[in-house]
């Protein structure tokens, strides 16, 4: 009976332990960068959930304590419910470099009943306009789900939950540059984008709803951080170091499973909405990234 009670203690101070750790994981990592006053730490262990809130006095955000080189990267977020017309809530990562590079998830948010439109992009170098736009097949403001980034040598997947929505392969032999030397900042934020958000700008934030309210969690970090004491090329020589021991840089996470092809395929003829690669308007011919990057442009093997 004794040694029953002793482990029964012991578990217990385990999962305490446990419990604590997640809860300072956001004080560890991470710091409000704007809005201050529409932060809020809601539950009993003060931490564990931040919401970011918008009124139209401003949004707000935070930022990583220090940027990242490759990893995987994401965190649980719960959109803004009912009428979130008008408002974009943001998980992305992004350099500090002039020609700056950047992998964005946004949230357009839309009228009661519309769907959530998710948003993603990457800039290389200060080049963007890579947009991509699909509907989610869940309504993401009835509980938290997961977004990441996987990030290494050879690819960058955008996932939601298990489910990969879209891979960026590196195509610098296509002459694309690709994002491998500039580490970045995690940013999560909530914003007013009324201008064009929803249906072009038609459909505005109704401020008597106000605040919107968006709700993150578990903050999954496990990547190279960059501390740059005095030489960022001594801290970025480790980071290579560590992708290529790592299980994100191993070969096997530089190649898509069966599965996340299959995933691909599935978003790409159920939920895309909108998509560069296709868009005759803005560009002359198909970006050449496109023919790795989408299954419409894959052989059939």
């Amino acid at each position: 009976m004794d040694k029953m009670k002793l482990a029964l203690i012991l578990v217990c101070l385990t999962a305490a332990f446990v419990s604590v750790a997640q809860a300072s994981e956001f004080w560890r990592g991470f710091y409000v960068n704007f809005g201050e006053w529409n932060v809020n730490y809601p539950g009993n262990e003060t931490g564990k959930i931040v919401d970011l809130g918008l009124d139209k006095t401003a949004g707000s955000g935070f930022r990583s304590k220090y940027p990242f080189l490759f990893g995987h990267i994401g965190m649980k977020v719960k959109l803004v419910g009912g009428n979130s017309a008008g408002t974009v809530t943001s998980f992305y990562l992004a350099s500090i470099f002039e020609k700056w590079c950047e992998l964005d998830f946004e949230f357009l948010g839309n009228v009661s009943g519309e769907p959530y439109i998710l948003q993603t992009n990457v800039f290389a170098e200060g080049k963007g306009d890579r947009e991509q736009r699909i509907y989610l097949w869940f309504d993401p403001s009835e509980d938290y789900h997961y977004y990441g980034i996987l990030w290494n040598h050879d690819l960058i997947l955008f996932m939601v939950d298990d489910v990969v929505i879209r891979v960026f392969h590196n195509s610098k032999d296509l002459g694309i540059p690709y994002l491998e030397y500039q580490p970045m900042y995690v940013y999560s934020s909530i914003w007013n984008g009324e201008m064009w958000a929803t249906r072009g700008g038609a459909d505005k934030c109704d401020w008597n709803q106000a605040p919107f309210v968006a709700s993150y969690k578990e903050f999954d970090v496990d990547s190279c951080p960059v501390h740059s004491h005095g030489d960022e090329y001594v801290d970025s020589h480790e980071c290579y170091k560590k992708l290529h021991s790592s299980w994100y840089g191993s070969s096997e996470a530089g190649k898509l499973t069966k599965k996340q092809v299959d995933d691909l395929k599935r978003i790409q003829y159920n939920y895309v909405i909108y998509d560069y690669c296709t868009d005759v308007k803005r560009f002359n011919s198909t970006p050449p990234e496109c023919a790795r990057n989408w299954p419409q442009f894959w052989s059939e093997s």
